[in-house]
């Protein structure tokens, strides 16, 4: 059982058998809705599931007892004790294929006859020799048609099933009543081989079917399998390996080289290069410090790692993973609404076409066997299969292909609706920018070049300041040495002051050097051209025979390395990218500038993000939003799209439809192109899920397509569906189009 973080609402799922076609769909849904307590009800084709949102949780009996009224079986969805939070999916058990195979053996015999009218040999098996082979096939092998189409038929509707038991009945009917009538004189054409060729046809489609709903679950599957089941702990200094589901939060856990990792955690101890890929979509392994986060699931390539345990079970990173995905496939998409609204009449309409096919024919012509015929071709025909897997089965094939790259998307309205959006509004700091600071710059006052670095870093060392971290890094990076410091304290609200080499070092803000009467006068013009670009300037000086300036360091946080990719790619795909940041002009025209953005807007309050979003929406633009912090959440809220960076808050990605799972903007434009072929997808499907039935039933009431053919192209719709909407699963970030 799901239940959501809404404490209004709950939600349950379940799983239901027995669903065939968009009708089944649509009666499962209204037998849903109409039990008390259901607010909304969404039944998915291609994963046989059901997501109810309820006023009560234990509600679930009366919601299995609704769908078996209506002729379906369902059974909840439990968690299993100390499981890990994600939804249990149904059994993928897919279709044996030994009906297939024997339905197939004992038709050949049937057709080969007409076979070999095509090299002029004339011969027919006997008439009961024909029933023998026809009839395993057609009430044994069949017998599923029967039942659930019996179940459709008791529930007072229609469904895949009842169209393929009264066609192939019919068309066995027939030929045993021309058995008797002839066999005492010239024995006509009999249509065994017809129910028993389109029986073996929608079974062989039912199976391959199965095989290609498959793969589409292959992401779900991929991420289940990445949960370890046991982790090594260490415990009162001994490791102990016991099943994942009994460590805790603040558990020390021992991630062996070669191994998963089995919690989320910080690292504690050691070094070593991790394998995200899986994860984060990122092709190369990380490299993981001491104070470095690990998710689980991830594998550990070379060194011994000392991980705390930071979360497990249903609060890990893998299985908020695994619920978004599976939220996403289980909810519909809009244009899933419309293709509900025809299948609800469509089984209907067809039972009326094919019964005016047979009055038609038989009242015009007489021949009452040719308008069985094609009467049959007509329920055959239109087997609504076809049109409840175009939406699910593309909508499922793209979110898994957008998870193998790290991109989350929550819901399929998100999915459909990105396919559309023209503007893009990126925050700056922690989204195109690396949200921490880097020494920029670092000028020295005329004959200081061998101080300046030296005697900053060594007031430093020990500091957690992101500032004082920059510092250091920029030394580690150049190699410099550096001095030790003694009588290092902070100033407060001012800097910090040291002795280094026996000299009184002081580092700080502008005040603090005017208030220790320093004079700045010969980097002034610098600084503020610095300070212009939204840089931020710390002073160094020495103090010790009267106050004399060092230099002067410059921070500002460095744009992402593939953030200016990320805004060609957007611009390549006719997508404006726009910068809304609440950082001051200076700094925003920089990273602006430097990045080709269509549009700047600096100096923007948390509260005023959302308002230039809706702004961008009233002028006609499709909205996304990307950013990774608290303060970002209203204006992803207020997107067409939301999209944050999984480095972020969890506020934020609660709020966005996609979450980004590596801190890459490059994969805002990977994320609009996958929905661009998704939708694509959907509209082929429902196009040709359409056109089979638009070209089909006509030709089958006017007498122009054999049943056996009409069983073959019904067949053929479903499979070819599923077939398009696989090769999603070919992407490769790159390779875009619009």
């Amino acid at each position: 059982m799901e239940t959501t973080n809404s404490l209004a609402n709950p939600a349950l799922s379940l799983s239901i058998e027995g669903m065939t076609c968009a009708s089944c769909v649509g009666r499962v849904e209204k037998a849903l809705k109409k039990v008390a307590g259901v607010v909304e009800a969404e039944v998915n084709l291609a994963t046989e599931t059901a997501r109810v949102l309820v006023t009560d949780a234990g509600m679930a009996d009366a919601l299995v007892a609704a769908v078996d009224k209506a002729g379906y079986q369902a059974r909840v969805l439990q968690l299993a004790q100390g499981d890990d939070g994600a939804v249990e999916r149904p059994p993928s058990k897919g279709e044996p294929w030994w009906p297939v195979a024997l339905a197939a053996a004992l038709s050949l015999p049937l057709v080969l006859p007409m076979l070999a009218m095509v090299f002029g040999l004339d011969w027919a098996l006997s008439p009961w020799l024909q029933l023998g082979f026809a009839a395993p096939v057609q009430f044994w092998l069949g017998a599923r048609f029967y039942r659930a189409g019996w179940k459709a038929l008791r529930a007072g509707a229609g469904n895949m099933d009842l169209l393929v038991a009264l066609g192939t009945s019919a068309g066995f009917g027939l030929s045993i009543y021309l058995m008797f009538k002839h066999a005492d004189h010239g024995m006509p054409h009999l249509y065994f081989e017809a129910s028993a060729v389109i029986i073996t046809l929608v079974l062989l489609g039912k199976w391959l079917e199965a095989r290609a709903k498959q793969q589409t679950t292959a992401a779900i599957q991929a991420l289940n399998a990445l949960r370890p089941e046991l982790a090594l702990v260490r415990r009162d200094g001994a490791d102990v390996e016991l099943p994942v589901s009994r460590v805790v939060v603040g558990d020390v856990v021992v991630i062996r080289p070669g191994t998963r990792v089995p919690v989320d955690g910080i690292v504690m101890e050691g070094a070593s290069q991790v394998d995200e890929s899986l994860i984060t979509g990122e092709s190369l392994p990380v490299s993981k410090l001491v104070g470095d986060r690990v998710t689980g699931g991830a594998v550990n390539a070379e060194g011994l790692l000392l991980v705390q345990t930071t979360a497990v079970g249903a609060e890990s990173t893998l299985s908020r993973i695994v619920r978004m995905v599976e939220s996403a496939q289980a909810k519909k998409a809009p244009i899933q609404r419309m293709v509900d609204q025809v299948s609800a009449v469509f089984v209907p309409v067809v039972l009326l076409l094919a019964l005016l096919t047979l009055l038609g024919w038989g009242l015009y012509s007489g021949n009452w066997e040719q308008a069985i015929l094609n009467a049959v071709a007509v329920l055959v025909i239109a087997c609504p299969c076809a049109l409840g897997l175009a939406t699910p089965t593309a909508i499922m094939a793209g979110t898994g292909v957008a998870a193998r790259h790290g991109i989350l998307i929550k819901d399929a309205e998100a999915l459909e609706i990105a396919h559309t959006i023209n503007v893009v509004a990126f925050d700056k700091t922690g989204t195109l920018t690396e949200g921490k600071p880097k020494m920029v710059a670092a000028v020295a006052a005329q004959g200081q070049n061998q101080d300046l670095l030296p005697f900053a870093a060594a007031l430093q060392q020990g500091s957690e300041h992101p500032l004082a971290k920059a510092v250091l890094d920029e030394v580690r990076a150049t190699g410099i040495s550096v001095p030790p410091a003694s009588d290092v304290s902070a100033v407060a609200g001012r800097g910090m002051s040291a002795t280094v080499r026996r000299r009184h070092i002081r580092l700080g803000s502008k005040r603090y050097m005017q208030e220790l009467g320093v004079n700045t006068t010969e980097l002034d013009q610098e600084a503020a051209k610095l300070q212009a670009q939204g840089r931020t300037v710390s002073w160094l000086a020495d103090v010790t025979d009267g106050p004399r300036l060092v230099g002067m360091l410059a921070f500002g946080d460095a744009v992402k390395a593939s953030a200016l990719q990320a805004v060609r790619n957007l611009q390549a795909l006719g997508v404006r990218a726009v910068l809304v940041t609440g950082d001051n002009k200076g700094s925003a025209a920089l990273v602006g500038g430097a990045l080709g953005m269509d549009g700047i807007e600096a100096e923007v309050l948390p509260a005023d993000k959302a308002a230039i979003v809706g702004k961008l929406k009233d002028g006609g633009a499709v909205v996304a939003m990307v950013g990774d912090g608290i303060n970002d959440a209203p204006a992803l809220a207020a997107a067409d799209v939301g999209i944050a960076m999984s480095t972020g808050t969890d506020v934020a990605m609660h709020a966005a439809g996609i979450t980004l799972m590596r801190g890459d903007p490059a994969l805002v434009a990977d994320a609009i192109d996958i929905s661009r072929r998704t939708y694509r997808k959907i509209r082929q499907n429902l196009f040709w899920a359409f056109a089979y039935n638009v070209l089909g039933i006509p030709l089958a009431a006017f007498g122009l397509l054999n049943p056996m053919v009409a069983g073959a192209a019904m067949a053929l719709s479903s499979v070819s569906v599923v077939t398009n909407a696989l090769m999603l699963r070919n992407w490769k970030a790159g390779q875009r189009g619009g």
